[in-house]
């Protein structure tokens, strides 16, 4: 596939482009990759993603889809050759997205308030917050990795991409 077939729009530090990234780069998917600026949304982006007006945007053969995690599993369906990123078996499959969701919607808030905290108290509360979740994730990782490397098993998966576009802001936060 060419890459005038596949362009993503985003900007290179968002851990939400980089799982976009790390999915084509798996799939050997060329793309071009055309960079947003922070706190100027282009044309292009509004009108790809007239929503949320925000990125990361896959626009494949003409068609824009918005969402990290959603462009990962449609870049795993549509291209079939590669690693597969979601596990094949129905009930694995919606442990990854429940366990990604996890990520979005409770982890990441829970990273994001300890690098806000402003005073001991506050950093304190946040810190046991997350060190909580980091429990939690322990756990999926023991049941979801089955022993193995990576939270996919063998290879890099679902999950891998999910939480591993965070790390960067993990070793930030330290």
């Amino acid at each position: 596939m060419a890459a005038s077939d596949v362009k993503l729009l985003g900007a290179s530090p968002s851990p939400y482009v980089n799982r976009v990234q790390i999915a084509l780069n798996l799939k050997s998917i060329e793309f071009e990759f055309l960079e947003e600026t922070f706190g100027a949304k282009s044309e292009l982006l509004l009108k790809s993603n007239p929503i949320h007006k925000k990125i990361p945007v896959m626009i494949h053969n003409d068609k824009p889809i918005c969402e990290s995690l959603i462009i990962v599993q449609y870049i795993d369906e549509v291209w079939t050759s590669g690693p597969t990123i979601l596990p094949s078996d129905p009930y694995d499959r919606a442990m990854a997205r429940f366990w990604a969701a996890f990520v979005d919607d409770k982890w990441y808030p829970a990273l994001k308030e300890l690098r806000m905290a402003e005073g001991e108290e506050a950093k304190t509360a946040a810190l046991e917050k997350l060190m909580e979740m980091m429990t939690l994730w322990e756990d999926a990782f023991a049941k979801c990795g089955k022993g193995k490397g990576f939270f996919g098993g063998d290879c890099i998966g679902y999950l891998d991409i999910a939480f591993g576009s965070f790390l960067g802001w993990l070793r930030v936060t330290e």
